[in-house]
């Protein structure tokens, strides 16, 4: 099953509370800065095409700069959809737990996870630095690597504080399962999820219209 989950609204003055919404500030920077990547690419890519259609001048470096720029966008966004549960994910079995059994089970996905991304960002990081000692360049336009690498270490490190908020959400629902969840993201039905899909692209009245609420 694909797990899709809606964005947790919950907040309160508590110091977790708080963090999370500072984190969320920093992954819709990034999340910004990987759309206006997107953006620039469709126009530099058109630019491309015009320019080797109508005047035979294809700009220069463009397909080193798409290469580069691409890890950008593909990167950037992590962390945020990690807060959004957006990522695809298998639910079957998790979708029969209620209680404290779920919050156990999400909490040790979140620490594998982690030690996953500790993992990944020593090497990335490392490769970075390779990547600036040794002078790296693309082969056509030799342009430097290292600017399009160090996306990756910043988005990993970005990621594993949004799983640390996570992990420390899922435990103190592990402690008090009454809790109201806080930066942790939240199952829905597909009934709820289709609302709010609904409700994303239309408005609150088409998914009323729908017959969505009960």
């Amino acid at each position: 099953m694909v797990g899709n989950s809606a964005e947790n609204t919950h907040s309160d003055g508590s110091l977790l509370s708080r963090l999370d919404r500072f984190w969320i500030k920093i992954e819709d920077a990034l999340c910004f800065g990987g759309a206006l990547v997107i953006l620039g690419l469709m126009i530099f890519g058109t630019a491309n095409a015009i320019g080797r259609k109508f005047f035979d001048m294809p700009l220069w470096g463009y397909t080193d700069l798409v290469t580069l720029f691409m890890v950008a966008f593909a990167f950037l966004a992590v962390s945020a959809m990690q807060r959004v549960g957006g990522h695809i994910r298998m639910e079957l079995f998790i979708r029969q737990m209620s209680g404290r059994k779920i919050w156990v089970v999400e909490f040790l996905g979140v620490m594998v996870a982690l030690f996953i991304m500790a993992v990944l960002l020593f090497y990335t990081s490392t490769a970075l630095l390779r990547s600036v000692e040794l002078g790296d360049t693309t082969i056509d336009r030799e342009l430097a690597i290292w600017p399009s690498k160090i996306c990756v270490p910043i988005a990993f490190a970005v990621l594993m504080g949004r799983l640390i908020l996570q992990s420390w959400g899922y435990w103190r629902l592990i402690i008090n399962p009454m809790s109201i969840p806080i930066a942790v993201p939240l199952m829905h039905n597909e009934e709820e999820l289709a609302k709010k899909e609904i409700q994303d692209t239309f408005g609150e009245s088409a998914a009323g219209g729908a017959g969505l609420k009960e």
